[in-house]
């Protein structure tokens, strides 16, 4: 992308050169083609849709990190490391403005569902801030957080695409189901990694949800159970916890059993995605693919005895998520 200043360019650019899975366009892109029977080039209003769709993502993830004063970003310094916390804060306002613009371009009905989504990416946001550092915070107002910070961009994602496609309604309705579904999903995997995987399968520092306040499914769960665990967890949350306290934390959570319950439910969300992806009927998307795939960089299922052995194609589940009840994760490389 390029701005009128080489500066705000530089800016701007940064987290794009940095790499990404550039999952939520791949959204749109693949909606688009449930319009047809055979694979054919995404039209021109289809892609534009995705990159509208990413730059609201990017935009995001600039002004996430000045709230979360983090370091890193895609294995990069963050913009508001790199330069500081002002830059970060308009350039991730110039990247939804551009993303407004594009959206504008495809018409009043895509400009104002990308325009309700930058709300709804707001009020997630909201809510989980209203509920940092609080160990009673509960499972509804968790899902609500992510439904609004994370899922509602993945539907939008594949509702923009469907809707530029020419998709009729029951069709946008469904891709946008699928899209909400599988965010879901995404987002209660990626929390279970912070509290599962190491610094080097994250790329980041682990933990980094705890020692933020931010406490996703497992914990609350955790928490909700009561007992010893809960007991001896309630005594370190509600505050930064030391070096010695988040792992201690992290080892209390894994052992609760309740990162298996978190897949568990990650899973559910994934059935409701693909039941939705039967609602569009037969396409080139869905006939050439079939059921959603892995996430890039997600777990993939193993023996659930913490051994490296894979489950065969049979048994493995859709979209990352490991079979229910496998206590043992491993990312791919």
């Amino acid at each position: 992308m390029e701005a009128e200043d080489p500066f705000l360019t530089e800016v701007v650019s940064h987290l794009m050169n940095a790499g990404g899975k550039r999952g939520r366009p791949l959204f749109a892109v693949a909606a688009g083609a449930c319009a047809h029977h055979d694979l054919t080039p995404a039209t021109d209003d289809v892609i534009m849709g995705g990159v509208a769709v990413e730059l609201v993502h990017l935009g995001s993830l600039y002004h996430d990190d000045v709230m979360d004063e983090a370091d890193t970003r895609r294995t990069v310094q963050s913009v508001n490391a790199r330069w500081d916390n002002l830059t970060a804060i308009l350039a991730g306002d110039y990247l939804l403005a551009k993303a407004s613009e594009i959206a504008a371009s495809l018409g009043t009905e895509v400009a104002g569902l990308l325009a309700r989504t930058i709300a709804h990416l707001c009020e997630g946001q909201v809510y989980e801030l209203q509920s940092t550092f609080d160990p009673g915070r509960t499972e509804e107002a968790y899902l609500r957080s992510i439904g609004g910070k994370t899922a509602a961009l993945f539907a939008t994602a594949s509702r923009i695409g469907a809707l530029v496609g020419g998709l009729d309604g029951t069709q946008v309705d469904a891709l946008t189901d699928f899209g909400r579904g599988y965010g879901m999903a995404f987002q209660i995997v990626d929390d279970v990694l912070d509290i599962s995987a190491t610094d080097e399968q994250l790329g980041k520092p682990a933990g980094h949800d705890l020692m933020e306040g931010v406490y996703t499914l497992p914990v609350v769960r955790c928490l909700a159970a009561g007992g010893p665990i809960a007991e001896s967890l309630g005594e370190i949350l509600g505050r930064v916890p030391t070096p010695e306290q988040l792992v201690m934390a992290r080892d209390m959570v894994r052992s609760s059993g309740m990162v298996s319950g978190a897949l568990d439910t990650a899973s559910d969300y994934v059935e409701d995605a693909c039941a939705a992806l039967e609602r569009v009927g037969p396409c080139a998307a869905t006939e050439r693919h079939g059921r959603p795939g892995p996430v890039a960089g997600r777990p993939r299922p193993c023996c659930g005895h913490g051994c490296q052995r894979r489950l065969n194609t049979a048994q493995a589940p859709t979209a990352g998520v490991p079979v229910r009840g496998c206590a043992c994760r491993r990312l791919d490389s």
